[in-house]
């Protein structure tokens, strides 16, 4: 099959409009009820200093305006919802050579795993494991300078959502840093395995301030835009990332984009999603909306509990889900 071949997405227009915003105004009502949020991350300190009590969302449809809920304005790390956009950018870069040196299977293990790459060889199952996204960051690299990397990522990130003030939190890329060291097992790792091409400081250099962008739940739904119906973002004409590529990433947000609990966000939810140790989830309803969820308390296998629950009552009260309406 052409991973190139051009696809394309329905919208179903017979369905009545939904009232979205009562519908996620009901969801930060329920949310606030819950008394188990889960644990912040610790292992990144700056991570640590997050309120558990925080929660915000936001939907991006593509027939009326943004709404938005609860704590949607408050910046947090996108920490690996970060994988989805360098993802793209990487595919615009080298096309289908991406996939030969990164797989496309769920992992089954935890994000931070090197069992699995030494058994395979420094050749990590997906690109939205951290092992995957490094590999990624090295593609990014090519034969650019790190700071002229991470440029071209922001650069990304601020078209996608239309808003320049996008930026790196600067203490969180910091604690990235002094904390990293099983990225830099990972990194060193593949480099003997001959996966990763440039010096490993360089590399984890661009991946950890791609992890330490800061967002709001608005803003991250506003960068999923491109995603929801491949062409509906443009800039000077040309779209932001080619309509071919929307169903790649979409596919493999679904089957990889919350670790080793893929599987279980697929069933309760039917959303492609991709979660990060920061709480957020990015969440696309192909031809309908780019939705963000965000509470910084994460479930033993690193997802948010508030924003995977907020996900899944909107996939149930809306009829969402890529499978069909939910039903007990």
């Amino acid at each position: 099959m052409n991973d190139d071949a051009p696809t394309s997405l329905t919208i179903n227009q017979s369905a009545p409009p939904l009232d979205l915003q009562r519908i996620i105004d009901d969801i930060v009502d329920r949310i606030a009820d819950e008394t188990e949020r889960g644990h912040v991350a610790t292992y990144i300190p700056e991570l640590a200093k997050a309120d558990l009590n925080s929660f915000g969302m936001a939907v991006v449809p593509t027939a009326g305006p943004t709404v938005v809920a609860g704590d949607a304005d408050v910046e947090f790390s996108i920490q690996s919802v970060s994988k989805v956009f360098t993802l793209a950018m990487a595919l615009q870069e080298i096309g289908t050579r991406v996939w030969r040196r990164v797989g496309r299977e769920a992992s089954g293990n935890a994000f931070n795993s090197i069992v699995q790459l030494e058994h395979e060889h420094g050749l990590p199952r997906n690109p939205f494991i951290n092992a995957g996204a490094i590999v990624i960051a090295d593609i990014l690299l090519g034969n650019r300078t790190p700071a002229e990397a991470i440029a071209n990522i922001l650069d990304f990130m601020r078209r996608a959502t239309g808003d320049d003030t996008i930026a790196i939190d600067e203490a969180v890329a910091e604690s990235e840093r002094r904390t990293g060291d099983r990225n830099r097992a990972l990194a060193n790792f593949m480099k003997a395995e001959g996966n990763i091409t440039h010096d490993v400081e360089d590399v984890l250099e661009v991946y950890f301030n791609q992890c330490a962008i800061a967002m709001s739940c608005r803003q991250l739904a506003l960068a999923g835009r491109f995603l929801v119906q491949g062409n509906a973002l443009q800039d000077g004409g040309a779209p932001i990332v080619s309509s071919r590529r929307v169903r790649r990433i979409t596919a493999l947000m679904m089957t990889c984009g919350h670790y080793d609990a893929s599987g279980e966000f697929a069933f309760q939810v039917g959303i492609p999603g991709k979660s990060g140790v920061g709480g957020g989830i990015l969440g696309i309803v192909p031809g309908r909306a780019s939705i963000a969820a965000w509470s910084p308390g994460l479930s033993a296998k690193g997802n948010s509990l508030m924003a995977t629950l907020a996900f899944r009552e909107f996939a149930r009260a809306t009829g969402w889900s890529v499978f069909g309406p939910l039903s007990d």
